[in-house]
């Protein structure tokens, strides 16, 4: 555990992420499965955790992330936006079990996108829990969260995963990273018109 830095912002091989979503989606099963390579029963964060995670890209280059996983109970989310400030990209966890918190959880991804701090950061939606017969297809999920309404500002990747066995987080976090360089590179030309990643 540690205190968010005032300038958290970190550029070259470090990039500075923060994970949010509902309550019990697996935020933080999925930053220890990161860290350790193994799956960890977690009790429901109350504040945040935050680890430095390497991760190789492509076949050689590692990049250090450090992470922020943010508690996802209702009364903590107005705080979420504390730690969304200058950060390099958002990871948001869905329970793709829980049919039920779809609704909500979509309201969710859709107002912290569309905060003008966050206005352009790229968005990696992790459909979770997918080694689970119950857990709805990554398809269902984009359809329910509606990520194609999204503003025409935000790239953004939807990618299936398990905290569980690990099945899709070394691609997810490889298209987040390719999308920061996107992002940065429209940045640098001026180019305002971005375009969905998926």
């Amino acid at each position: 555990k540690g205190s968010r830095p005032s300038d958290p912002h970190l550029t070259g091989a470090n990039q500075d992420r923060v994970v949010l979503g509902l309550d019990s989606a697996g935020k933080t099963s999925l930053l220890y499965r990161l860290k350790l390579k193994e799956f960890v029963k977690t009790i429901p964060t109350k504040g945040f955790n935050t680890e430095k995670i390497k991760v190789t890209v492509g076949t050689s280059r590692a990049i250090n992330f450090q992470v922020w996983d943010v508690g996802g109970q209702e009364k903590l989310r107005p705080l979420w936006k504390s730690y969304t400030r200058r950060t390099d990209g958002i990871v948001f966890v869905v329970d793709s079990t829980e049919l039920e918190r779809m609704e909500e959880a979509k309201v969710e991804l859709h107002k912290i996108t569309r905060t003008s701090e966050n206005q352009g950061v790229p968005v990696l939606i992790l459909a979770n829990k997918q080694d689970q017969d119950s857990a709805l297809s990554v398809t269902e999920v984009e359809k329910m969260l509606a990520i194609h309404e999204l503003t025409m500002y935000t790239l953004h990747h939807i990618q299936g995963c398990s905290a569980v066995d690990g099945q899709g987080l070394q691609s997810g976090l490889e298209k987040l990273y390719e999308m920061i360089l996107k992002k940065k590179k429209m940045l640098g030309t001026g180019n305002k018109c971005y375009t969905d990643m998926t």
